[in-house]
């Protein structure tokens, strides 16, 4: 889906107001399934990385930036994903050379090319095949509202540009639950980029740790500032993509902003490169989109990476080691 304007506005305005009763009933119902579930134990420990609000606010890269991170300290997690986006439900360990992102998703595919890599649509049992195909620990995708498995750590994202929307729930704004009520959870939020919209001043008595941390681009980017480039992404916020290529010192001449998740089609992609070639400039995406671009045309498309980075990695060591600890006594 593509995020509505409105939800970005902080003084709610008519379609805000008018979709209210909607988020009442949202908020009815997710609190039905939080009261019904009882949470399983994996195990092995559960390190979870979510968010409060729909759309792209950098779990992806925390994930692989704490895959790395653990491996410093001598423990390959095995990472579990929902698999949005994918038509599979698994369980299921994902094979990059053998799996494609209608099967598994994007997300899916980056991930374990880092580290061994689960599908499940239930957590519990992801958990449960991850843990006895041996994995110390399980690092967990996008799974602050999941009740079924329990988790020992969640970590909360916060996109730093876009903060917390509106401050409604869904459909009214882009929030996943009240605020509060996942405040409540969380052990730490991770902040990425600065804290633009006030987000931090809404924590109110929710005296959390802030882990703050950045997204830095790829080597790729150099070779993206001699020629001006095409940029089109399909992200949950695709101008987030656009402001790090013109950070990072690129000509963007042309913006495409598709749905989150977004299937491309050959001819789209044919459009956009013919673009392109018209202005003698590059065509470029992110890695989450190159990976769900139709074969054929990957050849014709830059991708450029991002990889998040700690301000301060002892900060985020800290949180993990109780884990880290459990790990070494097991």
């Amino acid at each position: 889906m593509r995020a509505p304007a409105f939800w970005a506005d902080e003084r709610g305005g008519a379609a805000a107001a008018a979709l209210a009763p909607l988020s009442w009933l949202y908020r009815l119902a997710a609190e039905a399934r939080a009261g019904l579930a009882r949470p399983q134990r994996a195990a092995v420990g559960v390190l979870c990385v979510g968010n409060f609000t729909v759309g792209g606010a950098g779990k992806t890269p925390t994930v692989l930036a704490l895959a790395a991170l653990l491996a410093q300290d001598g423990i390959r997690p095995h990472i579990l994903t929902r698999g949005y986006g994918g038509c599979e439900r698994g369980p299921l360990r994902v094979d990059p050379d053998r799996h494609d992102a209608r099967a598994v998703g994007d997300e899916a595919l980056l991930l374990a090319r880092a580290a061994p890599t689960w599908l499940s649509r239930d957590r519990p049992a992801g958990a449960a095949s991850a843990a006895a195909a041996g994995a110390p620990l399980v690092l967990m995708d996008d799974g602050m509202q999941s009740p079924g498995l329990a988790k020992d750590i969640c970590l909360a994202v916060v996109d730093g540009g876009a903060g917390f929307g509106n401050g409604r729930l869904l459909p009214a704004g882009p929030l996943r639950e009240p605020l509060a009520r996942g405040l409540g959870r969380a052990h730490a939020l991770v902040l990425v980029g600065s804290d633009r919209r006030g987000a931090l001043a809404a924590l109110g008595a929710h005296d959390l740790p802030v882990i703050e941390a950045s997204l830095v681009p790829g080597e790729e980017v150099r070779a993206l500032r001699e020629r001006p480039v095409v940029a089109f992404a399909g992200i949950g916020r695709p101008g987030k993509f656009f402001e790090t290529l013109a950070d990072s010192g690129c000509t963007v001449i042309a913006r495409h902003a598709f749905p989150d998740h977004h299937r491309y089609t050959s001819g789209e992609i044919a459009a956009i490169v013919a673009q392109a070639k018209e202005r003698d400039a590059v065509a470029v995406t992110t890695e989450k989109d190159h990976v769900r671009l139709p074969a054929e045309t990957r050849a014709l498309v830059c991708a450029l990476p991002v990889t998040l980075v700690w301000r301060d990695p002892a900060e985020a060591r800290a949180l993990l080691a109780p884990l880290v600890a459990r790990c070494r006594r097991a």
